[in-house]
This record gives structure tokens, sequence and C-alpha cells, in this order.
């Protein structure tokens, strides 16, 4: 089958998961406050390496998910079920965190600049990402709801080319907007109203997940 075919057939479920995609990125966690920081209190260079890194670490994740969950499949049905719903669970469990969640002031600016051609805030971004439990947790659950057996390769390279992108269309957004003193006010204004948004989005399409 071709891409395009399989784009026409699976276009619902690709347009939830890049909104979702979205949510995930703009969501306040390591990334968000290491991209923030590295962006105010370093240089925008600094933000945009980050970014990239952090673009990479996704991968770690959709290799594992991929690879992962085809054994869990085939060996462990019942396994499979149980992190299906805990993966929807959990981003219930994220949603209602956001709503109760406010926004934190933002680190204010310093003088020290990055080297543009430094490979060590890739890394750091690249760490933060893959590292990270949350991040394993989230990817568990979305995937949980989208692989199956008859899922093909290239529909999974595509689930985690479109989470990738958004986080990397994201935080270069963000690094950019930090980086001018007009927009960190705004930015910090309505922080609290995209959190709670976040909360709503998440706990929708958990409630979705679990219903189906």
């Amino acid at each position: 089958m071709s891409i395009v075919s399989l784009l026409g057939i699976h276009q619902s479920e690709l347009i939830t998961l890049a909104v979702v995609a979205i949510m995930m990125a703009m969501s306040p966690g390591a990334d968000f406050a290491l991209v923030t920081r590295n962006s105010i209190g370093i240089s925008r260079s600094a933000g945009l390496q980050t970014s990239l890194g952090i673009t990479l670490g996704i991968w770690v994740h959709v290799i594992y998910c991929i690879s992962g969950l085809v054994v869990v499949i085939n060996t462990s049905p019942a396994l499979f079920n149980v992190i299906k719903y805990g993966g929807a669970l959990y981003l219930i469990y994220l949603g209602i965190s956001s709503l109760n969640q406010k926004g934190k002031p933002l680190p204010d600016s310093k003088s020290e600049q990055a080297t543009n051609g430094s490979f060590k805030y890739v890394l750091l971004g690249f760490m933060s990402n893959a590292l990270n439990p949350k991040t394993t947790l989230f990817f568990l659950g979305i995937f949980s709801q989208l692989v199956t057996l008859d899922t093909p390769l290239i529909l999974q390279l595509l689930y985690g080319l479109i989470i990738s992108v958004a986080h990397l269309c994201w935080f270069y957004s963000l690094s950019y907007l930090l980086t001018h003193e007009r927009f960190i006010d705004i930015f910090q204004k309505y922080q609290t109203v995209i959190i709670r948004a976040l909360g709503i989005t998440l706990i929708a399409f958990g409630a979705k997940l679990l219903l189906y």
C-alpha cells in the first residue's frame, strides 16, 4: 500500500496524533524548562541547539516503542491491554495535573553567549528527552493505542515523525519568542491558559481511548 493511501485511510488518527503531539511538546516539564533556560539565560543559539537535541531524543522512544510493543502484542495480549489502558489513564492523569498547575515565572536574561558550532547544547537536549521517564510513559500510552500487528512499519515511523516535528516546531518557536523581550510578558501572561488547554485536551483524548 502506498504512503498516499495510508494517509487517506488513517487521516483522522494522524490529525488527532498531531494535535496531541503539539500539546505534549507544550507541556511544562524538563524539556520546556531546559529550552527556556538556555534561550533566555544563554542565547537563542543555545535554545535552538537544545531544541534539536530534544527532537533527536524523541527517536529513542519511537524505536523502543515500535520494537517493544510488537513483541508484547505477540507474546502477551493481556500485558498489552494493561499497557494500553494504563497509558490512557496516564494521559488523563497528566491532564488533571495540568488543570491544577499554574505558570511559573521565566528566568531573567544573562549576558553569556553560546558558541554557534557547539555540540554541548544538542547533547543536553538529547539527554533531557531520551532519559525522561515521563516521556517514556507518554510514548507507551500513545503507541499502545495506535500500534497493532497489522500496523505497517512505515505508518509507525510516520507517527514518530509527526511527534518529532511537533517538538521541533514548538521548541524552535519557543526559542525565538523568548529571545524577543516584547514576547516574554505576553507568553508569561497566557502560560496558565496554555497549560489548562493542554490539560483539557489530554483528558478528552485519554477518555476517548478508554471508551474506544
